[in-house]
């Protein structure tokens, strides 16, 4: 018999978080994970940031403004740690369903007073919470508020479909990125947008569609790309004016939730900013090899010997403790044992002769002669 391939439903989620408020967007997601697991969905992927939300508020105010930091702090009051409460209900729901699950989350730093990262979790039917992606570097306003992400949250995730992968934002466009998933052989992408984007440059719908065809390209994957939109409790609580609360409030400039197949055609979608949703393909992996079989950029229609591209996913560490080292000055050396006998003085019994070179000729005083 051939080899097989399945056919997997996806679906992407385009919804509002309930604005900084951990407990009831974690709610809001176990519902909608329930709701795609109802509809027959294995693979499920969430918005950016979307558990308690996504710091819209630095294109409005400024990082020293006092509204800005009264919604950064309760963002860091709402943030959410990884494993814990909110991740063991999310992995509940994730079970039910029978899916996989990639939501959007701000992860607080276990312990700290202020450390958060803009992360996605993994979920599994079978295993609960899996692992996570942190952005490796977070986008213009969002550097206030979050760390860069850890290098060794960085790849493939393995399923029972194969490798899966997932990235935030334009972080999907960086192109040694894309590489490097695609030579892990990524068979499907979630792609978690937030729910604004500033006026200065093409709206979030645009961007997100442009970007998912050409991952979807470049790998041959499938690509879920979930948007986030806006709500009037959000609008609300942000209490903008003038033209920034008239972008606002264009439709055409949030949302833009689509699947989109290897051959770069969008399968589902997009839907518009004015409306939450979730849509819903099969994906069919068979497709992807008939694709790869024209270009497999990260096999045969790649050279190896010209490119290559280096990766580190060594666990970073912010402290390191030594207890012994090497001796390096006199001054350890009389720390350690003592100071030695002055010129001319016995040691041990044996007589001393003064060296003839200076300390300058040595290198300084606080240096040894080799032997």
């Amino acid at each position: 018999m051939p080899d097989q391939l399945p056919t997997i439903r996806a679906a992407a989620v385009q919804a509002a978080p309930v604005f900084l408020d951990r407990e009831a967007t974690t709610q809001k997601a176990c519902d909608l994970i329930r709701q795609a697991g109802d509809n027959g969905a294995q693979l499920i992927g969430f918005p950016e940031g979307f558990i308690p939300a996504h710091p819209i508020w630095f294109h409005f105010f400024g990082a020293t403004d006092p509204i800005a930091a009264d919604f950064s702090t309760q963002l860091f009051l709402n943030a959410v740690e990884v494993p814990g409460p909110q991740i063991d209900a999310l992995a509940d729901a994730a079970r039910e369903a029978g899916a996989y699950v990639v939501v959007g989350v701000c992860e607080k730093s276990p312990g700290s007073l202020g450390t958060m990262y803009n992360t996605q979790v993994y979920l599994s039917p079978d295993d609960g919470y899996v692992g996570k992606h942190q952005k490796l570097v977070p986008t213009a306003g969002e550097r206030l508020v979050h760390d860069r992400g850890a290098s060794d949250t960085f790849g493939t995730l393995p399923t029972r479909f194969g490798p899966g992968s997932s990235m935030m934002c334009t972080e999907n466009a960086n192109p040694l990125a894309i590489f490097a998933l695609t030579a892990e052989y990524t068979r499907w992408h979630v792609m978690s947008w937030p729910n604004y984007f500033p006026r200065s440059g093409p709206p979030m719908p645009e961007v997100s569609l442009i970007v998912a065809r050409a991952f979807a390209y470049m790998s041959k994957a499938y690509v879920i790309s979930s948007c986030g939109v806006l709500d009037d409790a959000i609008l609300e609580r942000l209490g903008v004016m003038g033209a920034d609360a008239a972008s606002l409030s264009d439709p055409d400039i949030t949302g833009g939730t689509a699947i989109v197949g290897p051959d770069t055609r969008v399968v589902a979608g997009p839907l518009p900013g004015d409306r939450e949703g979730i849509v819903y393909a099969d994906m069919d992996l068979m497709n992807s090899v008939r694709l790869k079989l024209r270009h497999d950029f990260a096999g045969h229609y790649n050279r190896s010997d010209v490119f290559r591209l280096h990766i580190n996913r060594n666990t970073p560490q912010l402290v390191e403790e030594a207890l012994t080292g090497p001796l390096t000055s006199m001054i350890d050396i009389e720390a350690a044992v003592g100071p030695g006998p002055a010129p001319g003085e016995l040691a041990d019994g044996e007589a001393t002769v003064e060296d003839p070179a200076s300390p300058e000729q040595l290198g300084g005083s606080d240096h040894l002669p080799e032997s």
